[in-house]
């Protein structure tokens, strides 16, 4: 068709501008400001409507009209022609509006609608409805009719594309934080691995002990890594991160109900237990095949007691020097956590004391 002829076919000329414009909508407003003024334009309406669903009712978005009609109102599905067409699928052309008994007479009559199209917006499930309302008693012609239904068809696909739009941007926008995200682990991880590098050099006496030591501390590091990765770095569980900082020794009992640790907390408790069972395995009961150690731990009245408690191990005497790993255990891990931490270098076994109180960082399940 020459460009001519389309100019001398006005309907049609209004049809492709709205497919034109629909194509390039970005919100639904945008469609619905497309769509009031072109079908009109292409049914000689008297008034237009785009009507959404929402949920169980019927949305007036919008409209375009010779007199006001029900523009920002909501109606339930099963009480208004617009319901009807969107649970059918189904057009609805009907040239007396009080001769039909879908229609609720009462919430027309104060309007100047008396012959009405209505059409669904996309056949199967509808999203939509765009009505069409004439002030004079008759039979909307099969063009009109028919146009109406081509902009509706336009409209889905122009729904469809708004939605695609947006679920797009809320993925690069979840993108965007995911890399906020990493960029600041892998800073905090960074971080934390040159301080215990540089503690753990401090403490070492020899190259050899240093190298052992820290490789202890940084597989310990890894580990909590891998526990934050299961849980999407939401946080964890506090008997998985005592399990992963004791290497899940099964010498080492666990008792406590459950408790849920901040995503930073955890990993401090990671670094401090894996201190206290390697001084274990190395001076404290579990350096001996009958040693055992107990880790109770409660929660009552807003606080947070956790007791770790060595026996059946060898004699045991308070070090000369207390170095990195007594640091974070007596001072690191409680400062953290708002607490307070005690080590006891009792005759019968190590024992070393937490308590805190309950809040963002520790909290009862």
């Amino acid at each position: 068709m020459t460009r001519t002829a389309l100019e001398a076919s006005s309907p049609l000329a209004t049809l492709v501008e709205a497919i034109e414009q629909l194509s390039t909508a970005r919100t639904v407003q945008d469609i619905a400001t497309v769509v009031r003024s072109r079908a009109r334009a292409i049914s000689g309406a008297d008034g237009i409507t785009v009507v959404l669903r929402d949920g169980d009712h019927c949305h007036y978005l919008d409209e375009e009209a010779i007199g006001p009609l029900w523009k920002g109102k909501r109606f339930p599905l099963g009480q208004c022609i617009s319901g009807w067409t969107m649970l059918t699928g189904e057009t609805a052309v009907i040239p007396d509006i009080y001769r039909d008994d879908r229609i609720p007479f009462t919430v027309y009559r104060p309007t100047f609608v008396n012959s009405l199209v209505m059409t669904p917006v996309r056949r199967e499930d509808p999203m939509a409805a765009i009505g069409a309302y004439w002030k004079e008693v008759h039979t909307p012609s099969a063009d009109a009719v028919a146009g109406l239904e081509a902009v509706a068809r336009a409209a889905a696909t122009a729904f469809e594309n708004v939605r695609l739009l947006a679920s797009l941007e809320e993925a690069l926008r979840r993108r965007e934080q995911m890399i906020r995200e990493l960029d600041h682990r892998v800073k905090n991880t960074l971080a934390a691995t040159l301080s215990v590098a540089k503690r753990t050099l401090r403490s070492s006496p020899t190259p050899a002990a240093f190298a052992e030591a820290f490789e202890g501390r940084l597989m310990a590091l890894s580990r909590a890594h891998e526990l934050l990765a299961r849980e999407d770095w939401s946080g964890g569980d506090l008997a998985e991160a005592l399990g992963v900082g004791c290497d899940d020794d099964d010498r080492v009992q666990l008792r406590g109900a459950p408790v849920r640790l901040a995503s930073e907390t955890a990993m401090s408790f990671v670094l401090v237990f894996h201190e206290l069972a390697d001084n274990a395995r190395r001076h404290g009961a579990l350096s001996v095949p009958g040693g055992r150690v107990t880790i109770d731990w409660v929660v009552d009245d807003g606080r947070f007691e956790l007791t770790w408690l060595e026996w059946g191990g060898p004699p045991v005497r308070a070090p000369v020097t207390r170095g990195f790993g007594s640091q974070m255990i007596e001072r690191g891990l409680p400062r953290d956590v708002g607490g307070a931490g005690r080590l006891s270098f009792e005759p019968d076994g190590l024992r070393y004391g937490l308590t805190a109180p309950l809040g963002e960082r520790i909290a009862a399940r």
